[in-house]
């Protein structure tokens, strides 16, 4: 009983054979979505390989001493950043997004490596002293830290990562206590882009209510004035925004509103995806037994699509296991960040959760219908090694914060 009782109290076991029933469920549908597609039926090779290197770098990095998470901020954060240069020199393109450095049989996406790099930046950067989020320059300061490498990735262009780190600063920015002012300051200039998509009578009614706002708070002329003036550059960036991204995505982005008005094309693997969920019923058809599965109607279904495939061969069973499985995840690290009483320390497993977390509902999002496809792997289930290695690389670091959480001041 002892021993029991100190391996839970510096191990969450919960987590950790949660995150392994995910890693089976994906291993068999990756298994059953490319074992008829000669040229990626190695994929399930290589997943078995990378989780392999991820298990050793989870080991590796759960016994590293904390305080490493919060001196190497700088290295890390500077060779993420160095990651992200090369590869829009030497990068390799896949999918029309030129994202990947070629390294023999894989292909390194410094993308998914630099999300943890720039979380560990943004957290150290809201752990100073000092740092009010009611201070213009100080919000200023942290949105440059998040969105440099959001820019590197834009050109890339990668839409779908780009989400997710905007996600990711704005939970860091919520658990830090961010002002209303500050939300407002964060929030604004996206909400105006999106807007202004939808045409000019939108983007006028953007501007009155940030107008409205803006006199709400009450702030200096020169504040307000560049505030407004920031809104009004990101309604008319949005276009420039847009045109960078690759035709594909273009058109996934438009099939969003209504994927029926190009079923074969852009609207295709949307309209598919829900074939194939709603053919599984409750138990599913069997594995390796789902007809859209096996006949390929989806197009890189071992990754994106990847819950496509367990809706399809283990019905609602299988989803609504998956969907349980993320939600003790997720609780487990929401309880961590509570009860630490490291700033620091509790804000790197919000933004470790809150990565998972956006990853999730997109993933799924697109999978069923209610969102754009932007390419977002399923964490620990959808194929790709640089995602499976950076997933067990952050839960290496939920987990050494968790064996040192009593040590934590």
């Amino acid at each position: 009983m002892k021993i029991s009782g100190k391996l839970f109290s510096r191990f969450d076991l919960i987590v950790f054979i949660s995150v392994l029933i995910l890693v089976f469920i994906g291993l068999l549908a990756i298994y059953s979505s490319t074992h008829n597609v000669p040229q990626v039926r190695n994929n399930f090779e290589k997943q078995i390989v990378s989780l392999c290197l991820g298990l050793i770098v989870f080991v590796v990095v759960y016994f590293l001493p904390s305080s490493i998470l919060r001196s190497s901020v700088p290295w890390v954060y500077g060779g993420s950043i160095f990651l992200l240069l090369l590869v829009l020199v030497v990068g390799k393109t896949i999918g029309g997004a030129k994202a990947w450095i070629p390294l023999g049989i894989f292909n390194l996406q410094p993308a998914e490596y630099s999300k943890i790099a720039t979380l560990m930046a943004l957290s150290a950067f809201l752990d100073e002293k000092g740092a009010d989020l009611d201070d213009i320059k100080t919000i200023g300061k942290f949105l440059a830290i998040g969105f440099f490498p959001v820019i590197l990735i834009m050109l890339e262009p990668d839409l779908g990562s780009s989400l997710v780190y905007f996600g990711m600063m704005l939970a860091l920015l919520f658990w830090r206590g961010i002002s209303t002012f500050g939300l407002f300051v964060v929030l604004a200039p996206p909400l105006v882009m999106i807007l202004s998509l939808f045409g000019v009578y939108y983007t006028i009614g953007a501007f009155i209510i940030v107008i409205i706002f803006l006199y709400v708070f009450k702030r200096n002329i020169f504040i307000s004035i560049m505030l407004l003036t920031i809104n009004f550059s990101s309604a008319f960036f949005v276009k420039y925004f847009f045109d960078i991204l690759s035709p594909h995505q273009k058109k996934r982005i438009l099939s969003f509103v209504d994927p029926t008005a190009d079923p074969l094309g852009s609207g295709y693997n949307a309209i598919q995806a829900q074939i194939a969920i709603g053919s599984g019923g409750l138990t599913g058809k069997g594995f390796m037994a789902g007809s859209q599965t096996q006949l390929q109607f989806i197009p890189e279904q071992w990754s994106d699509f990847i819950f496509c495939v367990v809706g399809e061969e283990f019905g609602f069973v299988g989803s609504i296991l998956i969907l349980i499985l993320f939600t003790v995840i997720l609780l487990r690290l929401l309880k961590l960040a509570n009860e630490l009483r490291n700033n620091y320390l509790s804000l790197v497993v919000v933004g470790i959760l809150s990565i998972f977390l956006i990853h999730l509902i997109i993933n799924m999002g697109m999978v069923i219908g209610i969102m754009p496809v932007v390419g977002i792997p399923l964490p620990f289930v959808s194929y790709g090694g640089s995602s499976l290695l950076s997933n067990f690389i952050m839960l290496a670091i939920v987990f050494n914060i968790y064996r040192n959480r009593q040590m934590s001041a």
